[in-house]
């Protein structure tokens, strides 16, 4: 009796110590760009919900997630503000498959001020505008367009001075959000999600001013050695129509 008792004690916490490798498989670490923050949480949601796998976000600027990976970061999935920085990882072997392209961003600008929009990026010539927030181009994917949108409007020299970086694009908004900046470049995934509706006006960006944002996703290094099955599903799921509709929701333009 005494043996007994002794193997199915053994046995149960062998099952307890299954279950909670189970438990551990059945989670996902995905990379993603600060543009996606808000979409990303009813995305993850969604998924959950599909495969009952969960999902983990860390957010940033797609740069500083790059040098993340490279230093041993053990993201399973790269959800990227742009193409060219998953593939370089790819090419360098951290990424395991090819960028997708799942959504282009749209710029925008926005401004907690009475100021008149309408006018567009001529409005931030105007002296009365002291700072104006962007994402570091250097990192962030939309600080790059939103460069390309000064320079294509002649009017980098002219503000030039009066820029104020955030190291992504979420820090950048929260410049505008807390005052420290007059109006800044932001993405319309982040107006329009539920934290940020209705606060302050935006106005979008023309889009042929800027190289069109396409953002793509990556199953890393670390996702296909450790959570291939579960990486590859969130991959597609970001095709199907539920991850569109939400997508779209938060002002993407679909490929």
């Amino acid at each position: 009796m005494k043996i007994m008792m002794i193997l199915l004690k053994l046995l149960s916490a062998l099952l307890v110590l299954s279950c909670g490798t189970l438990a551990q498989a059945e989670q996902l670490t995905v990379a993603v760009a600060a543009n996606v923050k808000y979409a990303f949480d009813d995305l993850a949601v969604e998924f959950k919900k599909e495969t009952g796998i969960e999902v983990q976000g860390v957010f940033g600027s797609s740069g500083k997630i790059a040098a993340q990976v490279k230093s041993g970061a053990p993201y399973d999935v790269f959800l990227s503000a742009d193409t060219d920085v998953p593939e370089a990882l790819y090419h360098e072997g951290w990424a395991v498959s090819k960028p997708r392209v799942y959504a282009y961003g749209v710029l925008v600008l926005w401004t907690m001020m009475d100021l008149d929009l309408g006018r567009g990026l001529l409005l931030l010539a105007n002296a009365g505008v002291q700072k104006i927030a962007i994402p570091n181009p250097r990192l962030a994917p939309y600080g790059r367009a939103a460069m390309q949108a000064l320079e294509k409007a002649k009017l980098k020299a002219a503000v030039e001075s009066r820029l104020v970086y955030g190291e992504s694009i979420a820090q950048a908004a929260q410049f505008v959000d807390s005052g420290a900046a007059d109006i800044g470049f932001n993405a319309k995934s982040i107006v329009l999600s539920p934290e940020m509706a209705g606060k302050g006006k935006w106005v979008e960006v023309q889009q042929g001013s800027y190289e069109p944002i396409a953002q793509a996703v990556a199953v890393l290094k670390h996702g296909a050695q450790t959570q291939p099955d579960g990486a590859r599903k969130f991959v597609e799921f970001l095709s199907t129509p539920k991850a569109r509709a939400i997508l779209e929701k938060y002002g993407y333009v679909l490929p």
